[in-house]
């Protein structure tokens, strides 16, 4: 990203207030699993305004939430602070720095797709520890945002990439989880001791 993609997100943040309700599929895994996640420490990559921060928080995680506008991240503080609940909020570019150190039990990447940062992600799992990663899929370009192949994953490539992770739970395909609907890709994993 640049200082054009922070301002683009600062204003997008800064004119409305995000939703609130964390990603579907993350609740999916959290609250309707059959997984048993003792909470620890958290990251939630590119955050925005940290719904799925807030919800992990509520559940007991210790969480550092990482975004590229502030102005979302000074949302999610604020809602936060409203709930009495203690997030990390730090502000940087992921395409231009590295991710803070771990280990985490566990890591969230929802809606965002930056292929170069899955090997980092992946050592900064714990041994044990647990990913949560859904994205867009190719086929998304058809029916709406995001249309930039380079944010949009192929058929099997998000599972591809943990393929040396233990799979919990994956899935492929258009759902609209009480939204509008659009092709995605969500993994669940564990990494191998």
């Amino acid at each position: 990203m640049s200082l054009d993609d922070q301002i683009r997100w600062d204003r997008q943040y800064g004119q409305s207030d995000r939703s609130e309700k964390p990603s579907a599929f993350l609740k999916q895994i959290l609250d309707e699993g059959h997984w048993d996640i003792a909470p620890g420490q958290a990251l939630d990559i590119a955050s925005g305004a940290g719904r799925n921060a807030l919800f992990l928080a509520a559940k007991g995680f210790a969480v550092t939430a990482v975004d590229i506008s502030q102005v979302g991240l000074d949302q999610g503080a604020r809602r936060a602070a409203e709930r009495a609940l203690s997030i990390s909020w730090q502000q940087a570019d992921l395409e231009h720095c590295r991710l803070l150190p771990g280990p985490y039990e566990l890591i969230v990447n929802i809606n965002y797709l930056q292929r170069s940062l899955i090997p980092h992600m992946k050592s900064a799992l714990a041994p044990g520890g647990y990913m949560v990663f859904e994205t867009y899929l190719i086929d998304q370009q058809t029916i709406g945002h995001p249309k930039n192949p380079d944010y949009l994953l192929a058929h099997n490539e998000l599972l591809n990439y943990f393929r040396d992770f233990r799979v919990l739970y994956y899935r492929e395909g258009k759902f609209a989880d009480g939204g509008e609907p659009s092709f995605r890709a969500g993994i669940f994993t564990q990494k191998l001791r």
